[in-house]
């Protein structure tokens, strides 16, 4: 009886686990972003040092474009989420 109790206590706990890594809303898919953004930058500048000349700005472009394609990404999924939760919490005609 015990192990049984303790073991659906667990399992309640990984719904509460799973929301906190869950993106809700678009201001936290924009800081998202803004970290994603940093962390392409900062290797689009080692690649800059590394290859100097066309290459490394080429490298640089695909690190922020890779950023831009993935922000849109995230955005779209965000807002089509939110219309899905909308459209279940509506009342039914």
């Amino acid at each position: 009886m015990f192990a049984l109790q303790v073991v659906n206590e667990r399992f309640d706990v990984l719904p509460r686990i799973k929301r906190l890594f869950t993106i809700k809303t678009r201001w936290e898919a924009f800081m998202i972003i803004f970290a994603l953004a940093l962390g392409a930058v900062e290797r689009g500048k080692a690649y800059l040092v590394e290859f100097p000349g066309m290459g490394g700005v080429l490298l640089f472009l695909a690190c922020t474009g890779a950023v831009f394609l993935g922000g849109a990404k995230i955005l779209d999924c965000v807002r089509l989420e939110n219309e899905q939760r909308a459209g279940e919490d509506a009342p039914a005609k």
